[in-house]
């Protein structure tokens, strides 16, 4: 006989968004119960965000000693300890693990139950020996990689972020399938740590974003030594030897591509299987479980966050999700999910960074908008770091409303901050001019992107007429 809990809340999945569902609600006293049945912290801190960064941490050291001689040092060529490479890449997850921990959200007084939760009914959810009839339910399951449909994948056991990070040898030739942010980073930082790597894409490589934004990027990779294959068509894998071999289509059998690993990078698939969701009346398919604006699913009780939920598959975009299911299920407030308010980040050399509306939305949504640029070329922190590369690229209606930004150059993912406060505060361009900004920073080429909005003023004649006028009284 299961032991029947009645919590207030029962959160499904310790991810992101799980987490801080049951930490904020364990914190104000509600009664909660958190169910995951793999490692807590989920996908970000164990197969993603963290230990991706921590690789592209360690890329870039080594990026540092090959170009160190325009700076004075001498550049050298690194000799890279791949094992270290990957103690690195453990001990920052390890670092962070506690925050995520299990004993962490029981000390702050939610009951963590490790196991696979699997709704029976519209009110009841079993995991392991207990029976959870929660008032509400939370469905924070995540993503896993996506297996596209490629005939000999069963015989050469590809890589995908989840395995990737266990690799304690360097590949000597990385194979990615897919040209999407996972791709992109990880790639550049498989070669700035010495290994061969190529990438295969179906359309455009980061075709996602601003071609403008985009274009800086792909030719970074290329010229860092990244084969980039775009608009390749895969017919099989097969193994070739101790590494895989790449089988493209082709009217003659096809070009084959041999490598010593191959990873998936080809988009991510909710984690909707198994759940019970049918029983608990939830409307789901492969876009995920089927939400309102407000995240609730078709069953009152039981909202959905994050990557589950489809739309934007960002850690910080699962926490958005779960502020907003708080406020919903804790005190009854109404709420409406805003996808304007969710920046993204590629976290390449340069980086891109996007806030609001691109170009090519804001013209289809607005028709007649306007666009200003300032290059980091223009900028004196980015020429005395040596990382001129890039722009900031800002759309804006005629009336100086910001509706969208865009930054490909360093650091773009710290900068796009400014502009995103300024989308959800609804401010103009004249708000971003009229800040004063610390002199050498990378920031001024934000406000001199916004300024040059107003450099046609400068050249009206009426102005030059006034001040002609004024300087009659002295």
């Amino acid at each position: 006989m299961a032991e029947i809990l009645r919590p207030d809340l029962c959160v499904i999945g310790a991810g992101s968004g799980g987490l801080s569902v049951a930490a904020a609600a364990a914190m104000m006293g509600a009664p909660v119960v958190l169910v995951e049945k793999g490692d807590m912290g989920g996908d970000c801190l164990n197969s993603g965000c963290v230990p991706s960064k921590a690789l592209i941490a360690a890329g870039h050291a080594a990026h540092v000693m090959r170009s160190a001689s325009p700076f004075g040092p001498r550049s050298v060529e690194p000799e890279i300890d791949f094992t270290r490479v990957h103690a690195h890449v453990r001990g920052v997850i390890g670092a962070i693990a506690p925050n995520d921990s299990q004993a962490r959200f029981e000390a702050l007084g939610a009951r963590v139950i490790r196991a696979a939760g699997r709704f029976v009914s519209k009110t009841a959810l079993e995991a392991g020996p207990f029976e959870i009839r929660a008032r509400r339910f939370v469905i924070a399951t995540g993503s896993s990689p996506a297996i596209p449909p490629i005939p000999g994948l069963e015989h050469v056991r590809p890589l995908t972020n989840e395995s990737i990070f266990d690799l304690t040898a360097l590949p000597d030739k990385l194979l990615i399938v897919g040209g999407g942010p996972i791709g992109v980073e990880l790639a550049q930082a498989f070669r700035r740590l010495g290994g061969a790597v190529t990438i295969l894409e179906a359309a455009s490589v980061l075709a996602r974003e601003d071609p403008e934004l985009s274009s800086v990027v792909i030719r970074r990779l290329r010229e860092e030594g990244v084969e980039l294959r775009e608009g390749v068509s895969i017919a099989r894998v097969e193994p070739r030897g101790t590494g895989v071999r790449v089988v493209l289509s082709g009217p003659d059998g096809g070009e084959a591509i041999d490598g010593s690993h191959l990873m998936l990078a080809a988009g991510r698939r909710p984690n909707v299987e198994n759940m019970g969701l049918d029983a608990a009346g939830i409307a789901y398919g492969r876009e995920g479980v089927a939400v309102s604006a407000s995240l609730r699913t078709s069953n009152r009780r039981v909202y959905a966050i994050g990557d589950v939920a489809g739309g934007a598959q960002f850690t910080h975009a699962a926490n958005y999700h779960a502020g907003l299911v708080l406020r919903a299920t804790l005190f009854r407030l109404r709420v409406k999910m805003e996808p304007r308010l969710i920046p993204r980040v590629t976290y390449t050399d340069p980086e891109i960074a996007a806030a609001g509306l691109t170009e090519a939305e804001a013209r289809k949504a607005r028709g007649d908008i306007r666009v200003y640029r300032w290059p980091f070329s223009e900028n004196d922190r980015a020429q005395a770091e040596r990382a001129t590369e890039g722009h900031v690229k800002v759309i804006a209606s005629k009336r100086g409303e910001i509706l969208g930004a865009g930054i490909v150059g360093p650091r773009a993912g710290e900068l796009i901050a400014f502009w995103q406060l300024a989308i959800s505060k609804n401010m103009k361009l004249g708000d971003i001019a009229s800040v004063v900004l610390p002199y050498l920073t990378l920031s001024e080429a934000s406000k001199r992107a916004a300024t040059s909005a107003f450099a046609a003023s400068l050249r009206n004649p009426w102005l030059g007429r006034a001040l002609r006028f004024l300087r009659r009284f002295g």
